[in-house]
């Protein structure tokens, strides 16, 4: 698996705590400099299954620009045939050309962080693109690509349970293959933290409402959930995404991109001037067998289908039980957690309370 990130937007959102920033034309050429120095210098021969470009905003890239970054990756490393490449896009940043342009570079799964389809809640949000834009990227978006995702949000300022059916109701008509969708995060270092005690939002019972909506009519739409903000239809589950949460080895390249093999994580300086400058500044962390054993937990529960007792008995060869049968047992108690043989999952109330679960498994 391969993670490449690209920090630059042509605008910060007002929600936004990613690592992005705007730039311009030179900044992102000397940046795809420094990440093709970087993936020159880590080359190795591990098949990969999995490319993501990530962001920020990747399609703020040429194509001449990303066609050198995939001819750098194809050259160090052993690149599947039939790999999963998905690269993130904003309405707004691409038309048909520039998609026509994707496809022919590799390019088999397309991510749109469309947020909404509301013309007020977008500008609330602060995103450049409007409803029709949203729309028709879609829409040519499913020209070119078999494998579509939409990103929406809920619990935004003013966003009422109305605004979501519609959204939910465009989702059906624009029948994409792939939804996620996310719970505002009022994060430090946002425009939205700036106003945190003035932000018009929605009370705890209406997000749980909205919370509900989207678990009920999703399903019935013909997307099944896999994981605790991801719905998809049959056989379009992000691969690089199940990858990430089932422990795989990843490779991350670019700003403030992480990496894992084995018991030994990595990340890049996140300071773009300082990535650009030189070397690959990088902290290691080498992961302990406990904290190995929690990720293991945390992030398969987040997954539908859970965790596998056996696996994790064959993993660190321990019992599960021995090491966080108490925290299962609590959970269970709450009606939080289901065990069902070999399989340990979270219950629909689970789903909806997961950062308390996995804030158990965190010894």
């Amino acid at each position: 698996m391969i993670y490449i990130h690209v920090p630059f937007c042509e605008r910060k959102c007002n929600y936004c705590a990613f690592n992005s920033k705007v730039s311009d034309a030179a900044e992102r050429q000397t940046y795809v400099d420094a990440l093709i120095r970087e993936i020159n210098l880590r080359a190795d021969d591990s098949l990969v299954e999995t490319i993501y470009f990530g962001g920020g905003t990747p399609t703020t890239l040429e194509l001449a620009e990303l066609e050198k970054i995939l001819c750098a990756v194809r050259k160090e490393f052993n690149v599947d045939e039939r790999a999963e490449l998905t690269i993130e896009a904003n309405p707004g940043t691409v038309d048909g050309n520039y998609l026509r342009g994707l496809k022919s570079l590799g390019f088999n799964r397309l991510s749109l962080g469309v947020q909404s389809f509301d013309d007020g809640l977008l500008k609330t949000l602060g995103r450049i693109h409007d409803s029709r834009a949203a729309i028709e990227t879609v829409e040519h978006a499913k020209i070119f690509f078999g494998n579509v995702s939409v990103d929406l949000m809920y619990g935004l300022p003013n966003q009422t349970l109305n605004h979501l059916r519609r959204d939910l109701e465009r989702v059906k008509t624009l029948d994409v293959q792939h939804v996620s969708i996310y719970g505002l995060e009022v994060e430090e270092g946002t425009k939205f933290f700036e106003l945190k005690n003035q932000l018009p939002l929605p009370d705890e019972d209406t997000c749980a409402d909205m919370y509900d909506l989207i678990t009920q009519t999703l399903p019935r739409l013909g997307y099944r959930r896999y994981e605790v903000s991801n719905f998809a239809k049959e056989g379009f589950e992000s691969r690089h995404n199940v990858g990430y949460w089932t422990g795989k080895k990843y490779f991350g390249f670019g700003a403030g991109a992480h990496s894992l093999d084995g018991a030994l994580r990595t990340s890049n300086v996140r300071d773009v001037a300082a990535y650009i400058k030189g070397g690959v500044p990088i902290v290691e962390e080498v992961v302990t067998r406990q904290a190995a054993m929690e990720e293991f937990c945390f992030l398969g529960l987040r997954m539908t289908e859970g965790i596998s007792a056996k696996t994790f008995r064959k993993k660190f060869g321990v019992n599960i039980s021995a090491v966080f049968g108490a925290v299962i047992a609590k959970n269970r108690r709450r009606g939080l957690l289901e065990v069902d043989g070999d399989r340990i999952y979270l219950t629909t109330r689970g789903m909806a309370l997961g950062n308390e679960v996995f804030a158990d498994f965190l010894l």
